[in-house]
């Protein structure tokens, strides 16, 4: 008995049901994607209100610092800090509409798989899925494009950060250790002209076949 019924398998009947399973794979792989960036915007979002809570202390401290003359740099700093702060609250909404981006992602993949389950039980609207996934797909799109700008804002608050802290060594260091380095931080004598020409020398010898 069980083996007349595998025989009557039709293999339409089958190659539909792969087809189906195949369908509703592909929104999982993406929904599994999305919940990754999620989870990582999320991240950068948690670090980034805890760089603004430290960043306000800071300020707080400078502002209500008794002996302001004798902190060096101080107007450069609090200028540097509030700087900061700006860089670092842009960055915050950015990756707000980001996350909410990717939610609203994460919902329309989910929608797709939905339709494409009654599209294969009911044989209706076959053409639903579509247009859901199409949306999706743009909505991720657009979260990784303001990922990209917030990350470039990161790059930035970094270099601006870096470079007035080495703004601040070189004023409060020893003139003698100070002279021993240009202005970012390199050491003299060994500046990228140099740094060239030792490099053009050794792969000329090289080439020479010494």
């Amino acid at each position: 008995m069980l083996g007349s019924e595998l025989v009557n398998v039709r293999p339409d009947s089958l190659s539909s049901t792969i087809e189906f399973l195949t369908a509703m794979v592909t929104p999982t792989l993406l929904i599994s994607a999305t919940g990754s960036l999620v989870l990582s915007t999320s991240t950068r979002l948690g670090r980034v209100v805890d760089r603004v809570r430290g960043l306000e202390i800071r300020l707080g401290e400078m502002i209500y610092a008794e002996d302001k003359n004798d902190i060096p740099l101080y107007e450069k700093r609090v200028e540097v800090i509030v700087e900061l702060i700006d860089k670092v609250t842009s960055r915050s909404r950015i990756l707000q509409r980001a996350m909410a981006a990717f939610y609203y992602g994460l919902m329309f993949f989910i929608l797709t798989s939905v339709t494409i389950a009654i599209a294969a039980l009911f044989g209706i609207y076959r053409w639903l899925p579509i247009p859901f996934g199409v949306v999706g797909i743009m909505y991720l799109f657009y979260g990784s494009l303001l990922m990209l700008r917030e990350t470039r804002m990161a790059t930035a608050t970094i270099n601006a950060e870096m470079d007035f802290t080495w703004e601040l060594a070189r004023k409060v260091a020893p003139k003698e250790v100070a002279s021993k380095y240009a202005t970012k931080g390199r050491r003299k004598g060994m500046d990228s002209a140099k740094l060239k020409g030792k490099n053009e020398t050794r792969v000329s010898n090289t080439l020479g076949g010494e």
